[in-house]
């Protein structure tokens, strides 16, 4: 069963569908309503394009991994419920483990959305999928992102070099039985 919407108390992370994001993809000149919540003009810019192309093509290559991929993050007590920043799974679980991905839009940012949305993730796939392992990739110079792994518990592992962002420092959390209430 596909979770369209999964809430936290401030937020809505909304499913970006194969067809919103077919829709997302032509046209972002303006500001627009489209999937229930508010697109910000100029949105996707070049790199979130390429990133939901890329979401896309494994969308249509796996449906059933829909769910996994790619979020809006939506203020829904805003009653315009503009979208702040987007989050998902880089594929389903892999080895019994997912590796998470965010963006908060820069006026959006230093307000704990990306940390209540990860959690509000990871509550997500522990509980309809049985997650207990997840995994970020963060660039040595994200600070707010390292801050934020550390605060949810991340323990460095190791690094990597992505060919789009280039050095990442990798980062692990196995889930105890004290965060399954969380």
């Amino acid at each position: 069963m596909t979770t369209h919407t999964i809430s936290s108390p401030r937020l809505d992370l909304v499913l970006l569908t194969a067809a919103l994001i077919d829709e997302l993809l032509r046209d972002s000149t303006k500001e627009r309503e489209s999937g229930g919540f508010l697109v910000p003009a100029a949105w996707p810019d070049d790199h979130d394009a390429r990133f939901l192309r890329m979401r896309r093509e494994q969308i249509a290559k796996s449906p059933a991994d829909e769910p996994f991929l790619a979020r809006a993050i939506v203020l829904p007590a805003d009653p315009r419920r503009p979208m702040v920043g987007h989050i998902g799974f880089h594929q389903p679980p892999q080895h019994g483990a997912l590796e998470m991905g965010y963006t908060v839009f820069p006026e959006h940012r230093r307000q704990g959305i990306a940390h209540e949305a990860a959690l509000a993730m990871m509550a997500w796939a522990t509980a309809e999928h049985g997650v207990r392992r997840y995994i970020l990739s963060i660039s040595p110079d994200n600070a707010p992102s390292l801050a934020m792994a550390e605060k949810l518990g991340f323990t460095r592992t190791g690094e990597q070099v992505d060919e789009e962002d280039g050095l990442e420092w990798v980062f692990e959390l196995r889930l105890q039985e004290a965060y399954d209430s969380t």
